[in-house]
């Protein structure tokens, strides 16, 4: 909203620095100060609102060390992430981009979703919460939504660099032409992008087209069902990394800013044509958005560091899943999760093997047998005599390695 009352200012009246917010660099600064500041001062009135509406954790022996002292700390705490986000993405970024819309749908919808939850854990004195059969519902409406919208509606483009010989001719009539004038008219495209293999490209209705080219009208559905599975694994993933202080909110912040790279040299063309990737018009606009929900986790960790004054809850944690998800898939690097979420995956996968492997001891045996003395992972390696601070810095550390790993998939094919 302040963009659009400065925009007019400067348009109008020449108001001075009014100017600056026509930059997508100062409104990101300002934007990742204001979620900053909102999350912790605003942080701790939420905390004691918490507090005197009992909201507190419920804690199961599980045998973990320090576990016993967790019990009663709020929890919930995923609304601080929440509104420190949407707060000054309303007020910073460009509201009619198709791109922030999406993204505020999804935090009011994961939100939603994660607090219904939490409240019925809370207030209906129900450990298990919402059932898992409408949180899955969930995650696939939200999927179905995010998936037509990106297939369906004309500002989501791509603009495609010309044929090489093309370029070769325009760059020998004029050396000094502009980026723009290299690459192709914008188009509806299901293409995306696949990490380490130097023709990186790679189109959803080629899934189908193969068998007969006329089946490409329907390349929407097989877009449709990625963006659900992709929206589900990540959520989940999200959920289930939050176990122990500061390991959900410090993995996530390194993930969406890794995002933020991401977004912001696939919306500008100079960028997406020096690292020769495809430019990707109006995404750059996430920019913003990322910057608020960097600000806000990282704001979030203030409380949330060990030992934590306040836990986000399912409403922080799906919220913070379903937002990667998009973003992801948004800039066309939805194939690149598998690194660049490696914390998750990893989480995801050593539950998934516990509770198979778990399973099938059982039947064959009668006795069922484990992968690792607890899961999730990071559970593990508290079972194992690690303090929880250690395995959270250990994963942070991960975390980034990981992060830089997907930086240089720009450069190395």
């Amino acid at each position: 909203m302040l963009y659009y009352l400065f925009e007019y200012l400067d348009k109008y009246y020449d108001f001075p620095g009014s100017a600056l917010f026509g930059f997508l660099t100062f409104r990101a600064a300002v934007t990742i100060i204001l979620s900053l500041l909102i999350s912790t001062i605003f942080g701790r009135r939420i905390i004691r609102f918490l507090q005197k509406q009992q909201v507190g954790e419920t804690i199961r022996d599980l045998g973990l060390d320090g576990q016993v002292e967790k019990a009663g700390t709020p929890t919930m705490g995923g609304i601080i992430i929440i509104l420190a986000t949407l707060i000054p993405v309303l007020l910073f970024a460009k509201l009619e981009n198709i791109y922030i819309i999406l993204l505020v749908i999804t935090t009011l919808w994961m939100g939603t979703i994660g607090f219904i939850d939490d409240y019925i854990k809370k207030f209906k004195n129900d450990k298990e919460g919402l059932k898992g059969r409408f949180k899955v519902l969930g995650q696939i409406g939200l999927g179905i939504i995010v998936g037509a919208t990106l297939y369906f509606h004309p500002d989501v483009t791509l603009k495609e660099k010309l044929p090489q010989e093309q370029q070769q001719e325009i760059l020998a009539a004029n050396p000094k032409v502009e980026s723009s004038k290299l690459f192709q008219l914008e188009e509806k495209s299901t293409k995306t992008t696949i990490p380490f293999v130097k023709e990186n490209e790679f189109d959803y209705a080629d899934l189908i087209t193969w068998i007969s080219p006329d089946l490409g009208k329907y390349a929407w559905i097989i877009f449709i069902l990625v963006t659900i599975f992709i929206i589900t694994a990540v959520s989940n993933g999200a959920n289930l990394t939050d176990g122990i202080d500061g390991l959900a909110a410090g993995t996530s912040a390194i993930i969406v800013l890794t995002l933020g790279i991401f977004a912001w040299v696939s919306g500008n063309i100079v960028f997406s044509d020096y690292l020769n990737i495809m430019y990707i018009p109006r995404v750059e606009e996430i920019t913003i958005y990322i910057a608020a929900f960097v600000g806000a986790l990282i704001g979030f960790l203030w409380y949330n560091a060990y030992p934590a004054q306040v836990f986000m809850g399912d409403t922080g944690s799906l919220t913070i899943g379903g937002i990667i998800a998009v973003i992801a898939i948004a800039v066309r690097k939805e194939w690149l999760i598998p690194v660049l979420c490696g914390i998750f995956l990893a989480e995801n996968l050593s539950v998934v093997m516990q509770v198979s492997w778990f399973k099938y001891t059982k039947k064959k045996y009668g006795e069922g047998r484990r992968v690792f003395k607890m899961a999730p992972l990071h559970h593990h390696y508290q079972k194992s005599g690690y303090h929880e601070s250690k395995i959270v810095t250990r994963f942070w550390i991960i975390g980034i390695l990981l992060a830089i790993i997907s930086i240089v998939t720009l450069k190395i094919r």
